[in-house]
C-alpha cells in the first residue's frame, strides 16, 4: 500500500502524521519506506535527530517524477508512506498519482477547512489518470474534550472524501518525541497518543487497499 500524506496548507502536522503512520506499520512487522517528498526535508531532519537507526528507512525524493520512480525505489517494501510537499506543484501532483490512498490532515480550524479546497482539486485531477485512487481526511491536533472536532467533520461534508473516525489529538508528547527523532510509539507506548495513532493505522488498513 502506498499512502501519500498531503495538504498544501502548512502547519497541519503532515510530517508528524507521515512519520507516525510509518512507525505504526513497521511495528506490525512490515517493511516500510518513508519517502520525504517535501523539499524542506522535515522527515529527513527527524531521522537525522535520532541517535540510532530509525525503525524504518527515510529517503528524499522531492522531484516531480515520484509516480515513475517509486516502483523501482520501493521494490521489496510492504508499505510506502509519502510525506508530500507543502504547496500546489507538479511535485504534489506526482506524489498524489503515485499513491493508492491520500491522507489529508486537517486541523480543527476554519482556515484549514477552507484551504482543503486546493488538495481536493489536485486529487480530483489525479482521479482522471487513476480511477481507483482513494482519499480521506484525518482530524489532527484535535483539542481534547471539545466539540470542535465534530464541527470540523460536519464542515468537511462539503467535500467528496470521508473523514476517518480516528482522530489525533493535540498532545505535548508529539513535540517532545520529535525533538529526539522518535515517535510517541517509542516514548509513550501505552499512552493515549500511541493508541490514537494505532487506531488511525488500523482504519487505513481496513479501507481494503492492497
Amino acid at each position: 500500500m502506498i499512502i501519500s500524506v498531503q495538504n498544501q496548507k502548512g502547519g497541519v502536522g503532515k510530517t508528524t502524521i507521515a512519520v507516525h503512520i510509518s512507525h505504526a506499520l513497521a511495528l506490525k512487522k512490515k517493511r516500510v519506506l518513508l519517502v520525504d517528498a517535501d523539499p524542506q526535508g522535515s522527515a529527513r531532519d527527524w531521522a537525522a535527530a535520532r541517535g540510532e537507526e530509525p525503525p524504518f528507512p527515510v529517503i528524499g525524493l522531492d522531484r516531480p517524477t515520484i509516480h515513475r520512480d517509486l516502483p523501482t525505489v520501493a521494490a521489496g517494501y510492504d508499505h510506502v508512506v509519502i510525506d508530500g510537499p507543502p504547496r500546489v506543484s507538479d511535485l504534489a501532483r506526482s506524489a498524489i498519482i503515485a499513491a493508492d490512498i491520500v491522507v489529508i490532515p486537517i486541523q480543527p480550524s476554519p482556515y484549514d477547512i477552507w484551504a482543503a479546497d486546493e488538495v481536493v482539486k489536485l486529487i480530483q485531477e489525479a482521479n482522471v489518470f487513476k480511477e481507483n485512487l482513494k482519499a480521506v481526511f484525518v482530524i489532527n491536533r484535535k483539542i481534547v474534550n471539545t466539540a470542535i472536532g465534530r464541527d470540523v467533520v460536519e464542515a468537511l461534508e462539503q467535500y467528496p472524501f470521508p473523514v476517518l473516525q480516528s482522530a489525533v489529538s493535540q498532545r505535548v508528547v508529539f513535540a517532545e518525541s520529535a525533538a529526539e527523532g522518535k515517535t510517541v510509539l517509542e516514548v509513550d507506548k501505552n499512552g493515549s497518543a500511541s493508541k490514537e495513532v494505532k487506531a488511525l493505522v488500523q482504519e487505513l488498513l481496513k479501507l481494503g487497499v492492497k
